[in-house]
């Protein structure tokens, strides 16, 4: 099984540092959920980096723009797909917009991984 990321943000330098400017300015209005659960304003968060390196589940995090070039497909962002024979949802959009805090998305995926 492979899980793939989809932050609700476009590649680019000058798209990061736009980012960057938002969560440090109005993080209350920055569009992406799963970007604000494992990102600081500068950096990935720790405990974030942390489960990623003790997981065995293949990880691979794309933004908007490279997930439609790839895979030819327009969905809700931020989002996270399972992909083994298909590509399928694993966590909505609306899921993710209703997690508290990064803790709340480590536990929600590693329950819904041991259930695979």
């Amino acid at each position: 099984m492979k899980l793939i990321f989809v932050y609700n943000a476009n590649s680019g330098k000058l798209n990061t540092l736009f980012d960057i400017a938002h969560k440090i300015v109005r993080p209350e209005t920055y569009s992406c959920s799963l970007c604000s659960l494992t990102h600081g304003a500068f950096k990935e968060k720790k405990i974030w980096s942390d489960f990623k390196e003790s997981t065995e589940v293949e990880m691979v995090f794309l933004h908007k723009d490279e997930f439609e070039i790839m895979y030819e497909k327009q969905l809700s962002y931020p989002i996270i797909l399972k992909e083994e024979k298909k590509l399928e949802e694993f966590i909505s959009t609306e899921q993710l917009e209703s997690l508290e805090d990064e803790n709340h998305l480590i536990s929600l995926l590693k329950e819904r991984i041991m259930n695979q």
